[in-house]
């Protein structure tokens, strides 16, 4: 895959799709100003996170006037958008939008809702039930919607599927002090995931996460970068607005699968083999 990314670290404001509108029109202008192919927004970046009785009132059909202005936008620079999904049954999902050339090229549902601790998705949304490809002109891309990045299902079944970049979208708070005191503790368990990722999957990974306050709680920014060796290639620092535009190089994510052919030697069928044996023995 070889494309300019440009990562843009948005502080949206809850509920106003408007106003947020309007940033990911000015963070489109910027990303086509610095020449890139792809510009990627955060988890719900269009709505904001805290929604709670808001949901119904943000959530978007794929024809919506906001994801309409974007997917026009499109036609100049290759879009991933999160947004509240409203589904003609009723039904509403954390949805992530990829949008090229005018058309919405992929829509992926978050499969792995958080309902813990601060979090309750499940009241308002419903799961995802797949894990599909982006192909894009670009490259084939991957989706993982921040807590589906904590489960290795979905990045294992994007490795089987050969993507060459894991895109994780996400709204994760700043929380802790890492064990040496120095960072965040949320910061580093996340640095520990998205390396793991890629370099079990040896893919890219492209982590953009959001910034702002929303119902006492900051999130934590640092959007990065993260090479299918598992190495740190650029990071925003800070709990500030930013963007970060780096040119991911095919060559790379060669190295790394013929250094170790994961991919050649991985035994699927073991899984599904097993994965049957034990849903006979818990029936």
């Amino acid at each position: 895959m070889d494309a300019k990314i440009h990562l843009a670290q948005l502080e949206p404001t809850l509920g106003n799709l408007d106003a947020n509108l309007e940033l990911h029109l000015d963070a489109v202008d910027g990303a086509c100003g610095e020449g890139a192919d792809i510009v990627l927004f955060p988890e719900l970046s269009l709505s904001g996170y805290f929604l709670k009785d808001q949901t119904a009132e943000v959530a978007l059909s794929l024809d919506a006037a906001p994801l309409a202005r974007l997917r026009e936008r499109s036609r100049e620079v290759s879009i991933g958008v999160g947004f509240v999904e409203r589904e003609r049954d009723g039904r509403r999902f954390n949805s992530y939008a990829f949008l090229e050339d005018g058309e919405t090229l992929h829509v992926h549902r978050k499969v792995h809702l958080v309902t813990y601790g601060m979090f309750e998705e499940s009241r308002d949304l419903g799961p995802g039930e797949r894990f599909g490809v982006i192909e894009s002109r670009h490259g084939r891309l991957g989706v993982l919607i921040c807590e589906d990045a904590w489960h290795l299902t979905g990045g294992w079944l994007y490795f089987l599927d050969g993507v060459d970049a894991l895109v994780v979208p996400s709204c994760s708070p700043a929380r802790g002090v890492s064990s040496d005191g120095e960072g965040l503790g949320s910061s580093r368990k996340w640095s520990a995931l998205l390396g793991a990722q890629a370099i079990l999957f040896q893919s890219w990974v492209l982590y953009v996460n959001r910034v702002g306050c929303e119902d006492g709680v900051t999130f934590a920014g640092e959007s990065r970068v993260i090479d299918a060796f598992g190495d740190e290639v650029a990071r925003l620092e800070g709990l500030d607005r930013g963007s970060l535009s780096v040119t991911l190089d095919s060559r790379a994510t060669e190295r790394a699968r013929l250094k170790t052919p994961l991919r050649r030697d991985e035994k699927a069928w073991i899984v599904r083999r097993e994965l049957e044996r034990l849903e006979e023995a818990h029936r």
